[in-house]
């Protein structure tokens, strides 16, 4: 059997979709012969014990996670070096499995270096990396350039890379090749992409030393489509005073700047001036545990909610159960999800709406070839990211039309069966007997 570590900054009972992730990869992986445990730190513990008690050790957060839990680093500055290479040192796992994400780790450097430390210490042991998306750490006010050398040396120092996403994959392929064209010797690695997600085929060069094997291997989802015994969804929408008439849009997910709550908020405003009567339910937490500018962002986004007066049409459920929900989810109209940096599926809140088979209302891709999978008009809508009246304009047909939100539910629903856990957690697998072969 192998035995990984993931290395990561949100598990349950965190709320974040890093810890959702890899409590469910934890989970299937098990059943692929893989016994998972969980490396975090200190803080962990201390949410964990706000949130929940009488907890056996080692910790486990749901009786179904099979993955123990070791908060036993201080936090993600440098003291996290000595360590993890202790906890390597005694646990000894096969392979280290980054989950990255800056915010996770408190936007600081020091978790991107890892890889090139331990190696620099003779580790004996194989590491992977998972980008849940490219953002650059912090580190400090002048790094410059230095922050994306960062994302680079996580990538280039891991023994395989995991990206969600065919943009990233793209980004990190052309970036390594750059760095490496510098070397006089190179060889051809291909990029394995999971087979769901077939075209475009990757290729890229790298030099033999510190070439990682890349692949795609999609996110799943966070939120079963399980609501609670018993659910209608008439009377669960008059929670929300919707009507047959009205139009019950639901965000589900944090607020940050990359996922256009403003425009949200002002297309909302946009709608309801045309005599429509839309409303709009915030699903889940607010900010999180993990990024520290969500803060500063729901505040402006709840500024604005009081300035167009949308006080009374504008409603959150705060952190709820997972078949709530679901519930919520089944009861919009529509998901909208207007991220400033297009639709992607490196987002689990999107992969949640999908696998619903909810109508969901996104943004534009940067490329679309990298995501030949939406189909606008068929199995999503999208209007330009950062233009609210363009979303406006994209929201309303859905206002009174069964045809659309039906055909639109379908589509959607055939989208979302691409990202299944037992396949998800299959592919995984194949990566760690990849680079321990």
């Amino acid at each position: 059997m192998l035995t990984t570590t993931f290395l990561t900054g949100e598990y349950p009972p965190m709320q974040g979709g890093i810890a959702d992730y890899t409590a469910n990869l934890a989970d299937h992986l098990t059943k692929h012969n893989v016994q998972p445990t969980v490396l975090i730190t200190r803080r962990w513990q201390q949410i964990s014990q706000s949130l929940i008690s009488n907890l056996p050790s080692p910790i486990s957060p749901s009786p179904h996670l099979q993955s123990q839990v070791y908060p036993t680093l201080p936090n993600w500055g440098w003291r996290c070096w000595p360590a993890i290479t202790q906890f390597l040192n005694q646990h000894r796992p096969d392979i280290l499995h980054i989950q990255y994400q800056a915010a996770a780790f408190d936007l600081g450097g020091w978790i991107n270096w890892l890889p090139w430390y331990l190696k620099k210490r003779g580790r004996p042991i194989r590491l992977v990396t998972t980008f849940h998306d490219l953002r650059i750490p912090y580190i400090f006010p002048k790094a410059g350039r230095f922050r994306w050398q960062s994302i680079l040396a996580l990538a280039r120092h891991s023994d395989a890379v995991i990206c969600t996403n065919r943009e990233d994959l793209k980004t990190l392929q052309l970036e390594l090749n750059l760095l490496n064209s510098q070397s006089p010797t190179s060889n051809l690695v291909s990029a394995s992409l999971d087979s769901q997600l077939q075209s475009p085929q990757l290729h890229s060069s790298f030099s033999t030393l510190h070439s990682p094997f890349l692949t795609v291997i999609p996110l799943g989802t966070n939120i079963d489509p399980q609501p609670p015994v018993g659910f209608n969804r008439t009377e669960w929408r008059k929670k929300y005073h919707a009507g047959d008439q009205s139009l019950l849009l639901a965000y589900f997910g944090f607020l940050n700047e990359s996922k256009g709550g403003e425009e949200l908020i002002e297309a909302v405003a946009i709608l309801r001036q045309q005599g429509i009567d839309a409303r709009l339910l915030f699903i889940g937490g607010d900010i999180g545990h993990a990024d520290p500018t969500n803060v500063a962002y729901a505040e402006r986004v709840q500024t604005m909610i009081s300035q167009h007066k949308l006080s009374d049409v504008v409603y959150r459920t705060g952190y709820v159960e997972q078949t709530e929900v679901s519930a919520n989810l089944l009861a919009a109209d529509a998901v909208v999800l207007p991220y400033r940096d297009g639709v992607s599926f490196r987002r689990t809140t999107l992969i949640a709406a999908l696998r619903h088979g909810c109508p969901v209302v996104s943004t534009t891709p940067h490329d679309p070839d990298l995501i030949p999978e939406i189909q606008p008009g068929q199995n999503m809508l999208l209007a330009p990211p950062g233009d609210a009246p363009g979303l406006a304009q994209v929201i309303a047909p859905l206002h009174n039309n069964a045809d659309l939100w039906r055909k639109l539910a379908s589509g959607v629903k055939q989208l979302g069966d691409l990202f299944e856990w037992s396949r998800i957690a299959a592919e995984t697998a194949g990566v760690y007997q990849r680079i321990m072969s």
